[in-house]
Parts: C-alpha cells; sequence; structure tokens
C-alpha cells in the first residue's frame, strides 16, 4: 500500500494543516506586534493593547535577549522577529515529527536508509 492510497494518510496531512494554520495565525499576531512598536503606535489603544496582550505570553521567553532599540518614539523590537524565527523552526520541526508516522513502502525504506547510510541525507 502506497502512501496515497493509506488509510492514515490523511489524517497526518490535516495534523500538519493545523500545525501550518496555528503557526500562521501566531506569526500574524506577533508581525502585527512587531509592526505597531516599529511605527509607535499608542499602547493606550484598545486596539493596540488587545494586540501586546494577546502576543506578551509568546514574546516574554525572549525579552532579555536583545536589547530594545527605540529611535524616536518608534522601537525595532528584536526579539519579536527572534519569537517568529523559533516558533516557525518549531513549527517544522512538529510537522516533520508527524511525517515520520507516513507509511512508506519497502522500496522507499531501503531507498532512504540508504541515502541516509551514504550521508545523502
Amino acid at each position: 500500500m502506497d502512501a496515497s492510497t493509506s488509510p492514515e494518510t490523511k489524517p497526518l496531512y490535516r495534523a500538519t494543516q493545523v500545525v501550518w494554520y496555528l503557526l500562521w495565525i501566531l506569526e500574524v499576531g506577533l508581525v502585527f506586534r512587531f509592526l505597531l512598536k516599529l511605527f509607535g503606535a499608542n499602547p493606550a489603544a484598545g486596539f493596540t493593547s488587545f494586540v501586546y496582550a494577546i502576543t506578551y505570553p509568546f514574546v516574554a521567553p525572549f525579552l532579555a535577549v536583545f536589547r530594545i532599540t527605540v529611535v524616536a518614539g518608534s522601537v525595532f523590537e528584536w526579539t519579536t522577529l527572534l519569537a517568529m524565527l523559533v516558533y516557525w523552526i518549531i513549527a517544522w520541526a512538529i510537522v516533520r515529527l508527524i511525517l515520520i508516522g507516513k507509511p512508506v513502502s519497502t522500496p522507499e525504506a531501503a531507498r532512504k536508509l540508504e541515502e541516509q547510510d551514504d550521508g545523502r541525507s
């Protein structure tokens, strides 16, 4: 049975879609945060405070990594960019882990093992 006809393929595909969708939502929020800080948005404004409150838990682990660059009221928040990169890497790793469960044929598995043994993959 190949991967295209295996009953395990569709749930694996859906799981990867969920991971990428959740990452997309998070990344959009972080982009809004970055741009609002960069353009010096009023933190007391409803939308701005909402975006900051929602995204804070996701940038909090990174806040002490870099200094914040402030120029004429604009904030270049390096930590938000770092958070975006780290969450993208985590999502990519989760998707790779999910794909380990993908059904493979014996010839395909043998070829992949040979490639790994040769150091090509």
